[in-house]
């Protein structure tokens, strides 16, 4: 397994601290679901890192953190809003339908975000007729699927709008790290300190191995967020595998040397496109993330030979995505590659 390359963070392997904390939770034996000594210390790192009332809920995977967190946000008859190209709305399948049993209402996201505009526009058009599914939550990716960030006085006015309409908040957080690493942040001053209700944390795409994690900030919110996972099957038995890598990211903020890694690598990444190859990104170079046009009827040439993602064949757009191990080599023999099929 010696191919390297860019069509997704989940690609790369899991960082060395988190492969250790893994070897060292293998010793003995220990309580199940959760019941463990790991757990019970990433419970307490939680509050260290995200506030006094904050829980964690580790799971299986991305998809599972998200429709976990967004079903404990809805009644039966509730709909979530989400960028149109929010992962919930374009990529996970019908779960959120067969597992959530919820309504998608979509919004127009350009570079990647909610205008709070339009979102406005949605809630005040609401008519309480019992022929639509109502609203009652917001889901922001961050960052978001175009690699661009939301910024804590964005973040702000949109959980602002939302929770005075009534709805909750939810951040879809599988590249949470990269963004706070962006700006500079904290993860709090991304997701409590902004009125965030629930969000879904990704460690997977920064250097896990498997596993992600459901965090609440809500009091209220931890019976529903403990029954939905284990109805949802997301509940692990053998949860200190899922809470040791957790544990490890969040130690000595190992997940924000990770994201700038990455993140460090797209803006290399982006530079090269454009010294070498005469190349401008499409999006702002936010996260870890690069999106490039080449023409359409070279799309597939550039496939077979250059480990990057289609994004839209339509019009030539793929994405490359740097991981926490991407090298200035891995960088050099992409746009090798595409000088090569491109002249």
């Amino acid at each position: 397994m010696t191919t390297r390359g860019f069509t997704s963070d989940n690609a790369s392997g899991a960082h060395p601290a988190v492969l250790a904390a893994l070897v060292a939770a293998n010793e003995g034996h220990a309580p199940s679901y959760g019941a463990d000594a790991l757990t019970a210390e990433l419970a307490e790192r939680t509050r260290e890192v995200f506030g006094p009332d904050a829980a964690i809920f580790p799971v299986l995977n991305g998809t599972g953190a998200n429709v976990v967190a967004l079903t404990a946000l809805l009644q039966r008859w509730d709909a979530v809003v989400a960028a149109e190209l929010a992962h919930v709305a374009t990529d996970e399948s019908t779960a959120p339908q067969l597992v959530g049993g919820f309504a998608l209402r979509t919004l127009p996201a350009p570079g990647g975000r909610i205008d709070p505009e339009d979102l406005t526009a949605l809630l005040a058009a609401q008519d309480g007729s019992v022929h639509h599914a109502r609203p009652a939550a917001l889901t922001l990716t961050q960052s978001t699927e175009l690699g661009t960030v939301y910024t804590p006085a964005e973040l702000a006015r949109l959980t602002g709008l939302a929770h005075a309409h009534g709805l909750a908040v939810h951040v879809d957080g599988a590249r949470l790290a990269n963004a706070a690493a962006r700006l500079g942040t904290s993860l709090r001053e991304l997701t409590t300190d902004v009125g965030v209700d629930v969000l879904s944390f990704g460690a997977t795409k920064n250097g896990a191995l498997f596993g992600d994690a459901v965090v609440v900030t809500d009091p209220a919110l931890v019976e529903p967020v403990a029954r939905l996972r284990k109805a949802s099957t997301q509940l692990a038995s053998k949860m200190r595998f899922v809470s040791a890598q957790l544990l490890a990211l969040l130690t000595d903020d190992l997940w924000r040397t990770m994201a700038a890694q990455a993140n460090d690598a797209a803006d290399h990444l982006a530079q090269r496109l454009r010294e070498d190859l005469g190349i401008e990104p499409v999006h702002p170079v936010q996260a870890n993330a690069v999106f490039l046009p080449v023409p359409p009827e070279r799309l597939d040439d550039v496939l077979a030979q250059v480990p990057v993602l289609p994004w839209d064949r339509r019009t030539g757009l793929l994405r490359a995505v740097c991981s926490f191990d991407t090298t200035e080599e891995d960088v050099a023999a992409l746009v090798t590659g595409l000088r090569r099929v491109l002249g």
